[in-house]
């Protein structure tokens, strides 16, 4: 695929860059640029996403320097699936935001997304674990101001939460690395997983801690139970259509649990064997409990969608723990589905939200306006996704 690999990083930094020169004060330039980029990411995501179905793994070279000293990314079937969802799911996200006037409450709305959409697609590509810290950094920084778009007392606070448990993530991250590169020596994910082979009992104990230092960073971003009490008033208090988005972000903790308990530990590995697996699987569990709870508690439909996110995430982990290839293959299948249903929620309250109906108790239903029938069905079809009905793909 050539510079093709790389497109989906560079295109979107670009366009934000040239969107905050340009078209700061130009509303309608930044409308364009960011619903071309967005699109031309979608076709480029789709030929990529064809090109690892049918080809084996590629690497692309940034500087043309050999790994591992050098930058890679890596285009297969896992990073390429994961960019054409991030694409399709944003552009469906961005028109919403245009149609309903969303990205004119805030100066930089457009920049910010280009640069989430960079951070997102360059943490599924790289095939380096601390260029993964530096895109997670990208992602959350663009996180941090659209969470806050539009203003207000409530998302500010929530958007301090969010911003404060999200910086002790990213510690623990830098922790973690610089223990894995002071034994190491390296932190290309498939020089690790050679060198780990033949690692020294006496630098074991230290792989050890770095690797759940690890999982518990994935824990965090992956909202699993204790860390995923940030989760529920972020997501019910952003707008609609940046929970949306967030529903993807989620994603990236399963994904790195992912290509780090697959790739660098893997459960026959002498130095962790099956401990990352034994740590996630409780958590899970109780996760998907608590976001059932929440949901039956929820009193308004953001906050249920966002409990929704947290037990799908519960879910998605049970699978993950499994570290074995038909549990990662149900993992993702499962991801996909959850990921578009807890999107499609999230814009569902964005659109009930203008009419002043979005509370779930008894009295507001009465009292309440009532909802046109095309919106009703939408919901209908929302909740028929969330349960995991037939003939949608969750009932598999």
């Amino acid at each position: 695929m050539g510079h093709w690999i790389i497109a989906p990083v560079v295109l979107p930094a670009v366009l934000a860059a040239l969107i905050v020169l340009l078209a700061r004060r130009r509303p309608a330039l930044a409308r364009g640029l960011a619903l071309a980029g967005t699109a031309a990411l979608l076709a480029i995501a789709l030929k990529l996403f064809l090109a690892a179905s049918a080809n084996p793994p590629e690497l692309y070279r940034l500087g043309d320097w050999p790994a591992p000293f050098g930058i890679v990314l890596v285009l297969d079937r896992l990073s390429a699936l994961m960019l054409l969802l991030t694409a399709g799911l944003g552009l469906a996200v961005l028109v919403q935001a245009m149609v309903t006037g969303w990205d004119r409450r805030g100066a930089h709305f457009h920049a910010l997304w280009l640069f989430q959409l960079m951070g997102l697609n360059g943490a599924f590509l790289t095939g380096d674990a601390f260029n993964l810290f530096v895109f997670f950094e990208v992602l959350l920084i663009a996180s941090y101001g659209l969470m806050v778009h539009g203003g207000g007392g409530p998302r500010i606070r929530a958007g301090l939460h969010y911003i404060a448990v999200n910086l002790v993530g990213s510690t623990l991250f830098l922790f973690a690395l610089a223990t894995i590169y002071s034994v190491m020596g390296t932190l290309n994910m498939a020089d690790l997983a050679v060198k780990l082979r033949a690692l020294p009992e006496g630098d074991q104990a230290l792989m050890r801690v770095a690797a759940v230092l690890l999982m518990l960073v994935f824990a965090v971003k992956g909202a699993l139970v204790p860390l995923h009490f940030w989760l529920p008033g972020t997501y019910a208090k952003a707008p609609g259509v940046v929970a949306a988005l967030f529903a993807v972000m989620t994603k990236v903790g399963a994904y790195a649990a992912i290509r780090m308990g697959m790739l660098v530990f893997p459960p026959d590995l002498a130095v962790t064997g099956p401990l990352l697996g034994q740590l996630l699987l409780p958590a899970a569990l109780v996760t998907l409990a608590i976001g059932a709870i929440g949901v039956l508690g929820a009193r308004s439909l953001p906050r249920l969608a966002a409990y929704s996110a947290i037990a799908s995430m519960g879910t998605a982990f049970i699978a993950i723990a499994g570290f074995s290839g038909p549990s990662i293959a149900a993992a993702l299948y499962y991801m996909l589905h959850s990921t578009l249903s807890a999107a499609f929620l999230f814009l569902l309250a964005d659109l009930l939200a203008s009419r002043g109906a979005v509370w779930l108790d008894a009295d507001s239903a009465l009292k309440g306006p009532r909802l046109p029938g095309p919106l009703a069905a939408l919901y209908l079809a929302a909740a028929i996704a969330a349960a995991g009905l037939p003939p949608l793909s969750g009932f598999i």
